[in-house]
C-alpha cells in the first residue's frame, strides 16, 4: 500500500470513527426521535386508519406501509446526519483543518457520507425493530431489501453535504429539509399505490426520486412495486454520480468552505 492510500485510509477511518461516536453521543437527538415518530405513524395510520382502508396489493395496510415508514425514517436520518456534522464542522472552523489536510477530496466526502450511512441503517434497523410490535415483517429479498437502503442512504447523505456547504446559517440547513424533501417523501408512494391515482398524477408522480426508492426498498419485503425494480435501481445510481460529482466539484472549488 502506498504512503498516499494508506494516509488516505487512516484519515478516512478517523472520519467515520468521528462520525459514528457523534452519532452514539448523542443518541437522543440521532436515534430516539425516528423511533418515536414513526411509532406514531405506525399506531395511527396502521392501527386506527388501516382496518377501514383493507388491504393493499394483497397484503394489510400496516405491512404495506411498513417498508415506506422504515425507508423515510433512512432518508431523513442520512440526509440529516450530513447536513448536520458538515455544517457544524464550518460553524465551529474546524473544517479548515480538514480541508487543509492532505487528505484527498474524495476521502473527505467518503468520510461524512459514510457517517450518514450508518446512522441511516441504525436508525432503519431500529425503526423495523418498532414495526414487529404491530405487524408482522418478512423479508422476501434480502439483497434487495440491502442494497436498495444503502444506495439510498449515500444518495441523501450526498444530498445532505451539498445543503452543508451551501447553507450559511442553522436556517439555511432546515429549508430544503422541511420544503423540499418532507412533501416528496410524503408523495413517494410511501402510504399508498400510485395505481390508485388518475392517469395524469401518475405521470406527475414518476418524476419524484423518491418513489423509486421506496418501492425498491417495499420489494424487498414483499415482492411487491409499483416500479420496475431494474429502474428503480438506475434512478438511485443515476443520483449517486451526479451528486457524488457535483459533491467533488464543490470541494475542489472551496465553495462555501473559503472567505
Amino acid at each position: 500500500m502506498s504512503s498516499t492510500l494508506a494516509l488516505n485510509w487512516v484519515g478516512y477511518k478517523t472520519l467515520v470513527w468521528k462520525e459514528i461516536t457523534r452519532i452514539l453521543r448523542i443518541w437522543i437527538q440521532t436515534l430516539v426521535p425516528p423511533c418515536i415518530t414513526m411509532t406514531l405513524y405506525f399506531v395511527i395510520f396502521g392501527n386506527l386508519i388501516g382496518p377501514r382502508i383493507g388491504d393493499m396489493a394483497g397484503y394489510t395496510y400496516m405491512q404495506y406501509i411498513a417498508p415506506g415508514l422504515i425507508m423515510m425514517s433512512v432518508i431523513s436520518s442520512s440526509y440529516g446526519n450530513v447536513v448536520s456534522s458538515f455544517f457544524g464542522a464550518k460553524f465551529g472552523h474546524h473544517v479548515e483543518e480538514i480541508m487543509v489536510s492532505p487528505l484527498s477530496n474524495i476521502t473527505v466526502l467518503l468520510g461524512f457520507v459514510s457517517g450518514g450511512v450508518v446512522r441511516g441503517l441504525c436508525v432503519g434497523i431500529i425503526v423495523s425493530c418498532v414495526a414487529l410490535f404491530f405487524t408482522e415483517i418478512h423479508v422476501k429479498h434480502p439483497l434487495v431489501t440491502l442494497s436498495v437502503v444503502v444506495l439510498t442512504s449515500i444518495v441523501f447523505s450526498l444530498a445532505g453535504f451539498i445543503n452543508a456547504i451551501y447553507a450559511k446559517n442553522f436556517e439555511g440547513i432546515s429549508i430544503i429539509p422541511t420544503f423540499v424533501l418532507t412533501p416528496l417523501t410524503y408523495l413517494g408512494g410511501v402510504f399508498y399505490s400510485i395505481h390508485l391515482l388518475p392517469d395524469f398524477w401518475q405521470t406527475v408522480s414518476r418524476a419524484n426520486p423518491i418513489l423509486y426508492m421506496v418501492n425498491g426498498f417495499r420489494y424487498g419485503f414483499l415482492g411487491e412495486s409499483d416500479i420496475d425494480l431494474k429502474v428503480a435501481y438506475a434512478i438511485i445510481l443515476v443520483f449517486i454520480f451526479v451528486l457524488g460529482g457535483f459533491c467533488l466539484r464543490l470541494l475542489s472549488k472551496g465553495t462555501g468552505l473559503r472567505a
